[in-house]
């Protein structure tokens, strides 16, 4: 399983970025897709899930109207569009799928700053 994290960078306040993770080495069309971010001092927290045929989705509170998550099957690629960017969304982000163990990628920086 290879889950690579890009579209990372800084961004002003109120700005908009979106995020990939290309996913290779099982059935993408199959799981469902999570993105969690970890800022720094803090734990990891989850901030979207989506399921394999993308029909649902949820979100943390904290993104809730301002995020959303989104996968393309036929490129095995699942998408965070971001908006509004806070200066507290400055993390690394991270998408994740549950296999038999559960597997991330290497993380992508989002830093929110004027």
């Amino acid at each position: 399983v290879q889950l690579v994290e890009s579209g990372g960078g800084l961004v002003q306040p109120g700005g908009s970025l979106r995020l990939s993770c290309a996913a290779s080495g099982f059935t993408f069309s199959h799981s469902d897709m999570r993105w969690f971010r970890q800022a720094p001092g803090k734990e990891r927290e989850w901030v979207a899930h989506i399921t394999n045929t993308g029909g649902n989705t949820n979100y943390a509170d904290s993104v809730k109207g301002r995020f959303t998550i989104s996968r393309d099957n036929a490129r095995n690629t699942v998408y965070l569009q971001m908006s509004s960017l806070k200066p507290e969304d400055t993390a690394v982000y991270y998408c994740n799928v549950l296999r038999t163990k559960e597997y991330w990628g290497q993380g992508t920086q989002v830093t929110v700053s004027s």
